[in-house]
């Protein structure tokens, strides 16, 4: 054990030290890509214990990546490539808590906690987190959200975003310094301001308001602007650039104030499919005009996406269905464990995939029968899920425009909307799944988030025939809207990855469209001179998380 070890497990326990490759994988290993060596993986199991670890890797010199769920798909919390420094990990899983302030209007979430916990602590307050769907079904968490900007399906939100966080930073002179902007009296030293969250000493006096943000509260207004032409909203917008907002890991982030909201009670579901992508741009103009309540969400599935999550994301959709979203994350360790297993006994195939993948194929068909004939008859569907006021403006809409000449719509029964959502989710792990369990034909997976402007009309891709020829079909699938999309490309054997991905993007960028829209830029991007900059005035040392968006990896950005 190094010293650096020895002195972080008199901090932790020697249990949650963890050294050497096998035990260090899981964490040094992205979700869906990079990863790294790494000198060991801390993880505290307090906000003091977290604080005390920091300072040891801060004396020690070492790099300080912090990680919460590792559930990034572009490597943001994994270490990538060479540094001239040793690599520490910090996982905050173990630093769950949460704490509602005045009857849950707003809470304060602690490093590791996260959207699915935090969903069903507002829930018998009539109330929810800025996001309710998809991340939150696999355990991510709300601080990590804030940090990379993470976007969310929900209409009336936007992107995670807040101006009241708790955080280190490692100054000019190397030294780790705490700052309390979380706007709550707490105390006067970092350990007794840690200490006091840690138990949940907060004090309604305590509580100040001011003019900063806790939610991106004009983010209604801007996705209704159908004229502009930029995105409504993308990881490195410079307005959603602020302290822990943006952050990707260059500060060191404890916790976080955030606005709650009112949950919908009267709620209705509709499936809308056609084959005229027309169709549905007038319909996102009609529901996004100012006089209309705003949807809660509107998912978009392109037909091939609907296919391959149909037999490749199956068991995914099983599992929240039949187990529920509170034991998926447990459903992860799991298959991480068997997957060490099989590593540790030579086994170099992705066993959980393949059993999984097996297993499914044995369960019979799992889809409401509306919803295979609508993936039968059209190749464009849109899930629509509207609340209160919108739900008579919404059934009058579509009985105006459905059914037509090149589409049709339904309103979904109770088992149908569930369906329709579980299986959108499910399209995210499809590709992976794919990639995994066919890797005698499949090169790799490119994965791009990109937010369109929002004036685009013209959202189908075209794709160069002789690029489409080293593909197979692309999936489609996104936040309609907001007008983002998830775009995964998988690559046929042989075919050059870089070289695609390099076409792709400078297709985007002709469009004038903006990449990645709410996944961060991770290892896989280049961060924009303003999110570059924002990366450089927090971390003047270059001491956390180098690297990212393919910016200097060495201390004090020597090499920038």
């Amino acid at each position: 054990m190094t010293a650096l070890a020895a002195t972080i497990a008199s901090i932790v326990g020697r249990r949650h030290v963890l050294t050497g490759e096998a035990a260090t994988r899981p964490y040094a290993t992205g979700y869906r890509f990079g990863g790294g060596p790494v000198a060991l993986v801390a993880r505290p199991g307090s906000l003091v214990e977290m604080w005390r670890v920091l300072k040891a890797c801060v004396a020690a010199d070492h790099i300080v990546i912090v990680q919460a769920a590792n559930t990034g798909l572009t490597g943001g919390s994994t270490p990538d490539g060479d540094y001239d420094r040793p690599v520490a990990i910090i996982s905050t899983m173990r630093i769950d808590g949460i704490h509602l302030l005045r009857g849950g209007r707003q809470s304060v979430c602690l490093a590791g906690s996260t959207l699915y916990a935090l969903e069903a602590k507002l829930a018998p307050m009539g109330r929810e987190p800025h996001s309710v769907i998809g991340s939150s079904c696999i355990g991510a968490s709300v601080v990590g959200g804030v940090c990379n900007n993470s976007g969310g399906a929900l209409v009336q939100r936007g992107p995670a975003y807040t101006e009241y966080a708790l955080f280190a930073r490692i100054g000019e002179d190397g030294a780790a310094t705490l700052h309390n902007h979380l706007g709550i009296a707490l105390g006067d030293t970092p350990e007794a301001i840690l200490a006091a969250l840690d138990h949940g000493r907060i004090d309604d006096a305590a509580i100040t308001d001011d003019a900063r943000a806790a939610s991106a509260k004009d983010y209604a207004q801007r996705v209704r602007d159908l004229t502009a032409d930029t995105p409504a909203r993308h990881n490195a917008d410079p307005d959603r650039l602020f302290e822990a907002s943006g952050s990707a890991g260059r500060i060191v982030v404890f916790a976080v104030r955030l606005d709650t909201f009112p949950t919908e009670a009267n709620t209705a579901t509709f499936y809308i499919g056609t084959n005229d992508p027309a169709e549905l741009s007038a319909l996102r103009a009609a529901m996004l005009a100012g006089n209309t309540p705003l949807p809660i969400l509107g998912e978009y599935i392109h037909r091939d996406a609907f296919d391959l999550a149909a037999t490749h994301g199956k068991d995914v959709y099983l599992a929240i269905r039949l187990l529920g979203t509170a034991r998926l994350p447990m459903l992860y360790a799991a298959r991480r464990r068997l997957d060490g297993a099989a590593r540790a006994l030579g086994i170099r195939a992705p066993l959980s995939d393949l059993l999984l993948q097996g297993a499914a194929r044995l369960w019979p068909s799992h889809l409401p029968r509306r919803l295979t004939e609508w993936r039968d008859a059209y190749e464009h569907h849109l899930i629509v899920k509207v609340g209160g006021d919108a739900v008579e403006t919404t059934r009058a809409l579509l009985a105006e425009r459905f059914p037509s000449n090149t589409g049709a719509a339904f309103e979904c029964d109770a088992e149908e909307a569930e369906a329709a959502l579980l299986h959108r989710f499910a399209v995210a792990a499809a590709a992976v799944r794919y990639r995994a369990v066919n890797a005698d034909t499949v090169e790799d997976i490119i994965a791009i988030d990109v937010a369109l402007r929002r004036n685009d009309a013209d959202w189908v891709e075209a794709i160069e025939p002789d690029l489409r020829a080293s593909l197979l079909p692309p999936l489609y699938y996104g936040h309609f809207f907001c007008h983002v999309f998830h775009q995964d490309y998988l690559v046929r054997k042989g075919g050059d990855p870089a070289a695609i991905e390099h076409r792709l993007l400078a297709a985007l960028d002709r469009r004038g469209a903006r990449y990645p829209a709410e996944h961060n830029v991770g290892h896989l991007y280049a961060a924009p001179p303003a999110l570059a900059a924002h990366y450089r005035a927090l971390d003047p040392c270059n001491a956390l998380n180098p690297g990212i968006g393919k910016t200097a990896k060495r201390r004090h950005w020597q090499d920038a």
